[in-house]
């Protein structure tokens, strides 16, 4: 018996002892009786750990699990849709909760999608499927200049900041990773105490508002960053230029979530909206970005850096690689933000219109590096609404080394996409720095169902890479994943996204006439 079914029963009990001593004709009794059940229910769940929305809510909590029990799928009527029209949330959200709750993720009656729409997407099986010996695949990202490489899971958490996200939803993210052995971004707001708590590999992302390290007129201090990248929790350096959430926007942190603790882990002050610049000041040009990228490395003892950026105008990313060609500098991995992704608050034309969307962009930065000759020497990590394993499987067969999630880490946390992140009101206690909403969310039970999740996603990666009749992952290829164009028209992803040549850019007379204008027009001098 349950707990709830205990105090249910206790209630039960109770009522029937009032009505045995006759006091069932008074008004007030009669009221009792309904009222303690409803009492005792209260009480369970201010105690239970579970439910963080229960803790907060007592009793009218229930509401929401009972229209879930009813029919899951109703969520799917209050979320956004995929970019093909697929309500993300009709498998997808569910699969987050089932997996980090480790309860059945299987489906009955087949698929539930329209396998012929356009848009499908499956990958091919092999009638020879392999057994795949390494059950916990790794990446290992750093290059020729990186003293102090890390072994990076195929799938981490992505940046959210300790200040967009509660204590707890940060002590819990760290300890999930520590116990999965995957990697957890700080976000731009810096290393707090929480990040460090739980024992998780950090990647450290330094954004325009160099928070953390920075000095009192808000510029890079090479000081404060030095003692903090020395930590040995620190694996990996990411410098943030830009985010899918809002391109070209510094991050934003209203002023009603701005806490003592939070304006001193930032070093900004407090009672007012923390607002990064849109752009750096450490450097202005490719070359700089890079001689920065060097400055971090050796500041860091040897650490991977690298960039993170949403792909916006393709000649800047192409001055970067011509600056990489000039300089023979080089990042050890770069992140791409697909425009879709986002997890935090952003002003709505930002969200909706701005940033090129992330299969785009990672064909484009893969083809730009293959064209270069420099995609060997760089880790390629993406993000965007990545939730299943096959959303991780098509990016990787697409060029990805690695993914990032934000949203599924969340969602295993307990967020319910309620899209009040930038009120402090969340109802699940991660988006909010009120005391009364964070400490409801158990961080012992919520780090467990994130790494829950995370080892169901790489296992059910393991399993679609020997289904598809490979050992390994770095086997896997775009022609292994098939899209319905439109009718029949089917074609694999060598077919719709063919890769150019490699070191085809370095000649006039080899590169490809769609690539030419903004390769020319590219510079390392400028943006």
């Amino acid at each position: 018996m349950t707990a709830k079914q205990i105090f249910i029963s206790i209630s039960v009990v109770s009522s029937a002892v009032i009505l045995a001593l006759g006091q069932l004709w008074q008004p007030a009794n009669w009221l009792f009786i309904i009222t303690l059940p409803l009492i005792l229910l209260g009480i369970y769940d201010l105690v239970q750990k579970h439910h963080t929305i229960l803790r907060i809510y007592p009793v009218v909590g229930h509401g929401r699990y009972l229209f879930e029990s009813v029919r899951k799928e109703i969520q799917q009527y209050f979320v956004e849709s995929d970019l093909d029209g697929t309500p993300i949330n009709r498998e997808f959200r569910s699969l987050v909760y089932q997996r980090a709750k480790k309860s059945n993720d299987t489906r009955p009656f087949g698929t539930q999608f329209d396998v012929y729409r356009n848009g499908y997407e499956w990958i091919n099986h092999s009638l020879s499927p392999k057994v795949v010996s390494d059950s916990n695949p790794r990446v290992i990202i750093g290059g020729t200049e990186c003293k102090k490489p890390y072994a990076a899971s195929p799938l981490n958490i992505s940046a959210m900041s300790y200040g967009a996200l509660s204590k707890n939803a940060i002590l819990a993210l760290n300890k999930a990773a520590k116990m999965g052995g995957f990697s957890h971004n700080t976000g731009e707001g810096g290393i707090s105490p929480y990040h460090l708590e739980g024992g998780g590999d950090l990647v450290w992302q330094v954004g325009t508002g160099y928070f953390g390290c920075r000095d009192a007129e808000g510029n890079f201090d090479q000081k404060k960053f030095s003692e903090k990248a020395a930590h040995d929790a620190v694996k990996m350096i990411e410098i943030k230029l830009s985010q899918g959430a809002k391109p070209g926007h510094g991050g934003i942190l209203p002023a009603a979530k701005l806490t003592r603790e939070i304006s001193e882990i930032r070093h900004v002050p407090m009672g007012q909206d923390v607002i990064s610049p849109a752009a750096h000041s450490a450097f202005d040009n490719p070359v700089g970005l890079l001689e920065f990228i060097a400055r971090l490395r050796e500041l860091s003892g040897g650490k991977p850096v690298g960039i993170k950026l949403c792909i916006g105008n393709k000649v800047e990313f192409l001055s970067i690689c011509k600056a990489m060609l000039e300089s023979d500098i080089y990042p050890d991995f770069i992140t791409i933000d697909g425009g879709e992704g986002g997890t935090g608050a952003a002003p709505v034309e930002l969200t909706n219109s701005v940033g090129m969307p992330l299969r785009d962009a990672l064909i484009f930065v893969n083809n730009a590096l293959i064209g270069s000759g420099l995609r060997d020497r760089i880790r390629l990590i993406v993000s965007g609404k990545a939730l299943s394993a096959f959303h991780m499987l098509r990016l990787i067969a697409l060029g990805a080394d690695t993914v990032n999630s934000a949203r599924a880490m969340m969602l295993a946390l307990g967020c319910i996409q309620s899209r009040s992140c930038n009120t402090d009101h969340c109802p699940t206690g991660i988006a909010t720095q009120n005391p009364a909403r964070f400490k409801a969310l158990d961080i012992d039970h919520k780090s467990k169902r994130v790494a829950h999740y995370h080892a169901a996603m790489i296992e059910s990666l393991v399993e679609l890479i020997a289904v598809a009749g490979l050992e390994r992952l770095d086997q896997l290829e775009p022609r292994h994943i098939n899209h319905r164009v439109q009718g029949t028209n089917v074609q694999n992803y060598s077919e719709l996204y063919p890769c150019i040549a490699s070191n085809c850019l370095l000649s006039e007379s080899t590169t490809p006439v769609s690539w030419q204008a903004n390769w020319q027009q590219a510079t390392a001098a400028a943006w």
